[in-house]
């Protein structure tokens, strides 16, 4: 699919979301662009942010102050130019001249929204900034939680459907384990605030870390100290591949694949296990991953690295996985390489990508393919393509590079 293509089908289905979200938030809503608020019920309004064409995010109307605090906090553009969009949407919203940047408004009214409930479970008022993510299969409501002084005190996840309650209820498990129960050096990790449920969909409530914060020069060399440490926090096994609970972990998953009726997971699943197989008796070292370290869900601040969206934390898998998923999305997303290039660096630059994870030579390239297959696997298995995930028709970029590597090693 062309670039042009894809930015039109993404815009689509972020309209689409927008009026998803807004029933998901506040059932029986009333949705309107209009000024006037519908009759009856309580009316909350949202600027949209940029337009209705194209929403990222909604932040409060009623008070310009905490809108600003919404815009400016919510997190941090990777781009020069995104931020100065940002920041002069927000210099707008301070000087009373938003109307003119930011002219798209939305009401609904409700007799019991999720603010209500927040309001509760946090003891205070409460206003929401509302992210429309592009399509992805683990997209799901996310709200920053702002008081009556702008402060964002809390972020808020919804699990709505199978996929996203079972990612809402690992991400609460893991934000426990890791805030209580490690003691964390190089890392920060938010809180646990409250989990419950709300109406049909279960509710993760989380302290908010700065992830609008400056960060500073030299963040890879602290970064990879900080995979290394959380790599660790659940201990650190040394066994042959073929003996590991990760083995046998993704053999499972491979054969739930395999029966489906998609000649794409098919192929995963046959290359999936040959790779097992080729490799049964290296030894590795099993560790702890995040799961989706990227340069979106870290903040390398001065004073610690914050690490955010715990969903995909794993205990047992292949040492080095951090350090390998987030040098893929940092070219595809930040970089804008070609994913199929990228893929081909990746497994290309395995050894000197790996040895700060301390993985020895000959057990980098086996860790890259086992994590690619991992990463293809978890795509198929939450049937990212269907959802619209701009990578998730793996026969495009990942499973053509990802069979040529295997087929390679038979030969060898």
């Amino acid at each position: 699919m062309s670039r042009a293509l894809q930015t039109a089908d993404d815009l689509r289905r972020r309209a689409n979301y927008l009026a998803e979200v807004v029933d998901q938030l506040y059932p029986r809503a009333d949705a309107a662009a209009t000024r006037r608020a519908p009759e009856g019920g309580d009316p909350r309004s949202y600027i949209v942010v940029p337009n209705r064409r194209k929403p990222r995010v909604l932040i409060p109307a009623a008070d310009r102050k905490v809108a600003a605090g919404a815009l400016s906090r919510y997190s941090r553009p990777a781009s020069r130019g995104a931020r100065a969009k940002r920041d002069a949407a927000v210099w707008a919203l301070r000087l009373g001249l938003d109307r003119l940047l930011l002219p798209h408004r939305l009401q609904v009214a409700a007799a019991e929204g999720v603010d209500d409930h927040l309001a509760a479970v946090l003891g205070h008022e409460v206003h929401l900034s509302i992210h429309i993510g592009p399509a992805r299969a683990n997209r799901k409501p996310v709200l920053q939680v702002l008081d009556d002084r702008a402060r964002t005190v809390a972020f808020a996840k919804l699990g709505v459907n199978e996929l996203t309650r079972e990612l809402v209820e690992a991400e609460t498990e893991a934000t426990r384990y890791l805030s209580q129960d490690c003691s964390l050096r190089c890392l920060r990790v938010p809180s646990l605030l409250h989990a419950g449920n709300w109406r049909e969909h279960n509710l993760m409530v989380t302290s908010a870390l700065p992830a609008w914060s400056e960060p500073v020069a030299g963040g890879e060399t602290r970064r990879l100290e900080a995979m290394r440490e959380l790599a660790g926090v659940a201990g650190v096994k040394r066994s042959p591949l073929g003996d590991s609970d990760y083995s046998a972990r993704l053999r499972e998953r491979l054969a739930r694949l395999a029966g489906r009726a998609d000649s794409d997971a098919a192929t995963l699943a046959s290359a999936g296990s040959a790779l097992l197989d080729r490799y049964a008796a290296t030894e590795l070292s099993f560790g702890s991953w995040h799961g989706d370290w990227t340069p979106w869900n870290t903040c390398e601040a001065a004073e610690a690295i914050y690490l955010w969206d715990l969903e995909r934390f794993e205990t047992g898998v292949p040492i080095g996985f951090d350090a390998v998923h987030y040098q893929l999305q940092d070219d595809i997303v930040t970089h804008q390489v070609d994913p199929t290039t990228s893929v081909l660096l990746l497994v290309a630059g395995a050894s000197a990508s790996l040895a700060p994870m301390n993985v020895a030579p000959s057990e980098a390239e086996p860790t890259v393919l086992l994590y690619l297959v991992d990463l293809a696997a978890r795509y198929m298995g939450d049937r990212a393509e269907q959802a619209g995930a701009a990578l998730g028709a793996l026969g495009r970029w990942l499973l053509p590079t990802l069979l040529r590597h295997i087929s390679r090693q038979r030969e060898l």
